[in-house]
């Protein structure tokens, strides 16, 4: 059985990498292990190259945490300012026991204004989200994704997508 290792204990990350897994590679068994591997990188990481970096740095760093797995997941999700939008997305990247290195980036949605005033005064994504929309910890549930689609997309779904194009890469 290989070996996953995530650099999250977030559920919703470790069931994305799970389920992009199980679908990319259905006639092979996996054990999937979530560990607290630091993104060295911002609470909120703000643009496109410091949420790539986070998502590099939490691979990186889960290979240190448990070593001899074939293959270690990095998950970031970060924000960029464009045109005076706030917008979220997310970075994956996976790394191969072989050397392989994949990356892939999710879909991006704007965050309404409410969101983006608490974001601007330095809280995270998350925490808005559970202020604005009056929930509790939504970041290990559905996300600003789901609260803002109604739940037609939720956080698992909408990070699986990049997982699965980020295994094209290492085989």
């Amino acid at each position: 059985m290989q070996k996953v290792v995530i650099g999250s204990k977030n559920p919703v990350k470790i069931e994305c990498v799970r389920r992009a897994f199980k679908t990319c590679f259905s006639d092979q068994g996996f054990e999937f292990v979530g560990v607290g591997a630091a993104s060295n990188v911002s609470d909120q990481p703000m643009s496109e190259e410091e949420t790539r970096t986070g998502a590099h740095n939490r691979a990186k760093n889960s290979m240190a945490e448990l070593s001899g797995a074939e293959y270690y997941v990095g998950v970031e999700g970060g924000l960029d300012n464009l045109d005076d939008q706030l917008y979220a997305f997310a970075w994956i990247v996976i790394y191969s026991s072989n050397g392989k290195i994949g990356e892939s980036r999710t879909s991006t949605f704007t965050l309404p204004e409410a969101v983006t005033k608490l974001i601007h005064e330095g809280v995270e994504l998350g925490h808005a989200d559970d202020q604005v929309f009056g929930r509790v910890n939504s970041k290990q549930g559905n996300g600003a994704v789901g609260l803002l689609t109604k739940d037609i997309v939720d956080r698992t779904t909408y990070y699986e997508q990049a997982v699965t194009l980020a295994l094209t890469r290492p085989e």
